[in-house]
């Protein structure tokens, strides 16, 4: 909720706009909170639309896999003589979600020195080196996270194909929904999928841009997972017609440096790299191969949202010394800003997550609509001025008699807590964010001079 200072800046904004004379339900004001409080009227953003369409709402209706795919996926489980398929896709749902990133190098150095500073202050603790070196190292096997690579064979490909085929295909096509509905006009003609897995970008791709997209390339280190992606291509076969033309598959990123791709895609496969270093020299290769916008999607966790704010601001920060395409880069979505993210630096740290909606493949234990929650960043080439500033809605949309609650991502790089009502801040903004959900742009401007609010959690219902 506003704060007092915010309560009183509305009120008296309240009794100033009826002493002018001006209607508490106009368009061309409307206070929210201090840091939110106009109507973007620049360009009638609504037109002759209804509010439930203004141009800010993003969100993507159920998704549903496309019928060859969904077959051919059900075809090669049915064929394989893997035991226990269900219970072994709920084991590797739950690890990879649980997954963790793998300690660096220099904070197990830190937690050792640590635990040694610890051990030398107890009197009981073992005083010669060897047992105190023994000590320390037993200390850090059982409190230290061990993160292991996984190896992708035949069976465990097909295991991760019935386990997240389906719910990756849901959070890839949200992230292309929000190009194509912001920028409806661009026709993307290339597309580098880094860790292909199972070829989930590949359809969700050809479903959004199949028109125009001319040139697929799957790159992905496991071979046994491009020979089941070519597969899915194919029905499930070994040979035949592929439903998607115009698909490669490597093994390695392309080494030309010159090689760029409208569309460069990482879902789910920086998390699988052994260490920051290699998470660093990898998204500095994806973003010398972008054109256009570079998409990377992870799961809705601290984890995977501290991912991929480490390769924003990577990206951000530009350290390439003689970048081949100088073009800057800037967050297209879900920020409005490129300031430090304020989930991140709040007292207690949330993930940026989003969530969409989706029919799972019909195995006999996918029998309900399921959710996925995921946490992804587009970054693009250009000026930021070229994207559109809205405040993104961070947390489902609260709707209570004559108000609604909105949680905001701002332009200014705060986080808002903004209560909406039709008395204080016009019928249009209302009307505009009763409608909204989780992930939609809300049409206000931001002004710069006025101070932020603190975000506050809302209150119970």
């Amino acid at each position: 909720m506003a704060t007092a200072t915010g309560v009183r800046y509305l009120l008296t904004l309240g009794r100033w706009r009826r002493g002018l004379g001006v209607a508490p339900q106009s368009r061309a004001l409307a206070a929210l909170v201090p840091g939110v409080s106009q109507v973007d009227n620049k360009s009638d953003f609504l037109g002759k639309r209804p509010h439930r369409r203004h141009p800010g709402i993003l969100r993507l209706p159920r998704v549903r896999l496309p019928q060859a795919l969904a077959d051919a996926a059900q075809l090669l489980v049915l064929e394989s003589s893997m035991p226990n398929v269900e219970k072994q896709v709920q084991a590797l749902t739950n690890y990879l979600w649980s997954r963790h990133l793998p300690v660096e190098p220099e904070e197990l150095q830190r937690r050792a020195v640590h635990l040694e500073k610890k051990f030398l202050e107890n009197q009981d603790s073992p005083q010669t080196e060897e047992k105190l070196c023994g000590a320390v190292l037993h200390a850090l096997r059982r409190t230290t996270y061990h993160w292991q690579e996984l190896s992708y064979n035949e069976g465990l490909s097909l295991v991760y194909m019935a386990a997240r085929l389906d719910g990756g295909f849901a959070a890839v096509s949200r992230a292309f929904h929000e190009i194509q509905s912001r920028i409806p006009e661009f026709q993307p003609q290339t597309l580098m999928d880094f860790g292909s897995g199972t070829g989930s970008v590949t359809w969700a791709a050809h479903s959004t841009w199949g028109q125009s997209l001319r040139e697929y390339m799957c790159v992905d280190s496991s071979a046994a997972m491009l020979d089941l992606s070519e597969k899915l291509l194919k029905g499930g076969l070994e040979s035949g017609k592929p439903y998607v033309p115009g698909v490669f598959f490597r093994q390695f990123l392309p080494v030309s440096p010159k090689v760029q791709f409208d569309v460069v895609v990482s879902a789910f496969s920086l998390s699988e790299l052994p260490s920051k270093a290699h998470r660093t020299e990898v998204v500095q290769t994806l973003w010398r191969k972008t054109s256009h916008f570079l998409i990377l999607v992870e799961n809705g966790t601290k984890a995977g949202h501290c991912l991929l704010m480490d390769a924003r601001d990577l990206v951000l920060k530009g350290k390439e010394k003689s970048p081949l395409d100088p073009r800057p880069g800037f967050v297209f979505a879900p920020c409005p800003h490129e300031l430090p993210c304020p989930q991140l630096t709040a007292h207690k740290p949330l993930a940026c997550s989003f969530s969409q909606a989706y029919h799972p493949i019909p195995f006999s234990w996918n029998k309900k609509p399921k959710e996925e929650k995921f946490s992804m960043v587009i970054l693009a080439r250009g000026s930021p001025e070229e994207a559109n500033r809205w405040p993104r809605i961070t947390q489902p949309i609260l709707k209570r008699p004559r108000h609604v609650h909105c949680h905001l991502c701002c332009p200014d790089g705060q986080m808002q807590h903004a209560v909406i009502t039709a008395r204080r801040h016009g019928r249009d903004l209302y009307r505009c964010a009763r409608v909204s959900s989780w992930g939609d742009l809300l049409p206000v401007i931001t002004p710069p001079e006025l101070p932020p609010s603190p975000a506050k959690d809302p209150p119970e219902s």
